[in-house]
């Protein structure tokens, strides 16, 4: 009777054993460590996010947003109508709904150019309510958008996803015909200049691509941007508009988070209305920051193509 004791022990101690293996780590971009007893399932995400791992079946319970679904376009095209949204934008954070949730893990990314993590939740007051709620990790904002969908990959791999379904991997060849095509076509015509800018009332604020994960992506690729010394302390140089003709282009890319048209205010500004690319209607959108998944990636780097196609030398 006695003897059974340390065999029950022993036999205890092993069933432990599969738990142990199951734990699961992840350092992220701003080289925090978390360690959980298992995988963790109940996820609270970003939109961005969100977005990317949605295609590899893991929906999260909850998702941040950093704004009205018009300049936070990152699940465009994806149903997340059952999914609750807990913040209406930065910082502003329902942490009792979060609470209720029940999260195993809330993760968001890390910007490593602006060192901080999106939509408010790494900062003050907001972090160590939600830190005691569940741990907060970001995923590493990187300055190319194909290698945040490897990493992305990757870390749903790590959450149990199968990511070489017939779906997944016909995306993947999706993509790459896709920057194949950008290529050729860039190579054909590399004379042509392009920028990719914010217009608002009062000026032109010209990206810096090195800062943007698809506009590095796209010099990468031999396409000729603009890259202006930019203004102290952003991603951009603003110029005012009575200056905006110094910086010539035969394309410009148009920001397309805005809940105004872009085309509608650089058409409808007198001095907009002289740039020689508006000129010619050569004129495109430039998906900015927002784009998490390979298939919505090829399907931008598509239409990029066909505007360069169509394009020509006007400066």
């Amino acid at each position: 009777m006695f003897t059974a004791l340390p065999r029950l022990a022993l036999l205890l101690s092993l069933l432990a054993m599969p738990a142990l293996a199951a734990e699961w780590r992840y350092t992220d971009g701003a080289g925090k460590s978390v360690v959980l007893d298992a995988v963790p399932l109940r996820i609270i995400a970003h939109s961005s996010v969100a977005a990317a791992l949605i295609p590899y079946g893991i929906r999260p319970i909850g998702i941040l947003r950093d704004g009205p679904p018009s300049l936070d376009r990152a699940l465009d095209g994806l149903d997340v109508s059952d999914i609750p949204v807990l913040s209406k934008g930065w910082f502003d954070i329902d942490a009792e709904a979060v609470l209720n949730l029940d999260p195993d893990i809330i993760i968001t990314e890390y910007s490593l150019a602006e060192h901080t993590y999106q939509g408010g939740t790494a900062e003050g007051a907001m972090a160590d309510r939600l830190e005691s709620i569940a741990p907060t990790i970001g995923i590493a904002r990187t300055n190319s958008i194909v290698d945040m969908l490897d990493a992305y990959r990757n870390f749903a791999l790590s959450l149990g996803a199968d990511t070489e379904t017939p779906a997944l991997k016909a995306d993947r060849a999706r993509l790459t015909t896709a920057i194949d095509a950008l290529k050729a076509i860039t190579a054909a015509k590399p004379d042509l200049a392009i920028m990719a800018v914010s217009p608002s009332s009062s000026g032109l604020s010209i990206a810096i691509p090195a800062d943007f994960g698809e506009l590095s992506d796209f010099a990468g690729w031999g396409i000729n941007l603009l890259s202006p010394e930019a203004t102290p302390g952003t991603s951009y140089l603003t110029v005012a508009w009575e200056n905006a003709n110094a910086y010539p282009a035969d394309i410009i890319l148009l920001d397309d988070r805005w809940e105004t048209s872009p085309y509608d205010v650089i058409r409808n500004n007198p001095l907009g209305q002289r740039l020689p690319a508006v000129t010619a209607n050569q004129l495109g959108d430039w998906p900015a920051e927002w784009i998490r998944s390979p298939a919505v990636y090829a399907t931008e780097i598509d239409k990029l193509t066909a505007l360069i196609e169509r394009s020509h030398s006007i400066r």
